[in-house]
């Protein structure tokens, strides 16, 4: 038995070590639009068939820099799409199933679109490859529902993670109330507020992340019916779960999207390392929040246990 479990194990590190040292495909277009969300989408080559999730944010106030029903509907009218959430685990605005339904109807998503709380009905459990810390990820059990996820995200700080791009919304995004508990804890519960005292050590919490996001990715045909975009705009230190974020000190930027998401995310974090401090950006609080907080990890665990790979071509699309 060790033999195998030896043999398997070695073929998960060959698996991986085959995906880091390939190039993905990152696209990326300067124009923060609705009309730009929908070219991201189109230049990945993958169409969204069957029943569509459009996975977002709902943000915890009108103050945060969640995605806005006007910037997000022409995809998801192009797609078909249901806008898919799921509720906090902090209270809040959204852990409460009627105070998250108003909010999202107070942010007009209702307007544009059908909207799924997809843990309003209890959630359930989906398998691991990576089971360092947890042993399965707890979704809400609408997910069954849906052939295809586009996971759309906003990129920004997380006062835990560090950051929040499309790894994020994958894994604490697509977890219940439960799952969410059970993710910080890094396995230890699934109760809320237990798992609020087992959220050390950093990293355990931020590979646990990279875990569920690959276990959201294997769900959807290993990968095969899923796309991820990433619009970075609005990029306070402090994530759209926070009602009162601190204000933007960097510049929008664009969209990105790619198929693979530890190169997406690893592509918005370079831009970031990239941009010139001036009188229109400091990023310097940004880069020091996802320091100390040790958040480029999910990259290095996610492409380690073979969820993508860091090495990446920026591809530039057309105005």
């Amino acid at each position: 038995m060790k033999v195998l479990k030896k043999i398997y194990m070695t073929g998960i590190m060959l698996v991986a070590a085959l995906a880091a040292n390939a190039q993905s495909k990152v696209y990326v277009t300067r124009d923060i639009s609705a009309a730009g969300i929908v070219k991201a989408y189109e230049a990945l080559g993958r169409k969204a068939e069957g029943r569509v999730a459009v996975k977002i944010s709902t943000g915890e106030s009108e103050k945060t820099g969640y995605l806005r029903p006007a910037m997000i509907k022409d995809l998801v009218d192009k797609v078909g799409g249901t806008i898919v959430e799921c509720n906090t685990a902090y209270g809040g605005a959204r852990q409460d199933i009627k105070k998250h339904w108003a909010a999202i109807k107070e942010r007009g998503f209702m307007d544009i679109a059908k909207v799924d709380i997809m843990d309003e009905e209890g959630d359930m459990n989906i398998p691991v490859r990576d089971t360092t810390w947890i042993k399965y990820d707890i979704v809400g059990n609408h997910m069954k529902n849906y052939d295809f996820m586009i996971n759309l995200a906003h990129f920004k700080g997380h006062e835990m993670g560090g950051f929040g791009g499309v790894l994020k919304n994958a894994s604490i995004g697509c977890a219940s109330t439960a799952g969410k508990a059970y993710i910080h804890s890094h396995g230890v519960t699934s109760k809320v507020p237990d798992a609020w005292r087992y959220t050390k050590p950093q990293d355990a919490f931020i590979e646990s992340m990279a875990s569920a996001a690959q276990a959201v990715h294997d769900f959807f045909g290993n990968g095969e019916r899923v796309v991820y975009i990433c619009v970075m705009y609005k990029m306070s230190i402090d994530c759209d779960c926070n009602g009162n974020p601190q204000e933007p000190l960097i510049a929008d930027y664009g969209i990105l999207s790619s198929l693979d998401p530890v190169a997406l995310d690893q592509a918005c974090y370079d831009i970031i390392t990239k941009i010139h401090n001036d009188a229109h950006n400091n990023t310097k609080p940004l880069l020091d929040r996802i320091a100390k907080q040790h958040g480029t990890h999910i990259l290095e665990w996610g492409e380690k246990i073979g969820l993508g790979s860091r090495n990446y071509e920026l591809v530039e699309l057309a105005d």
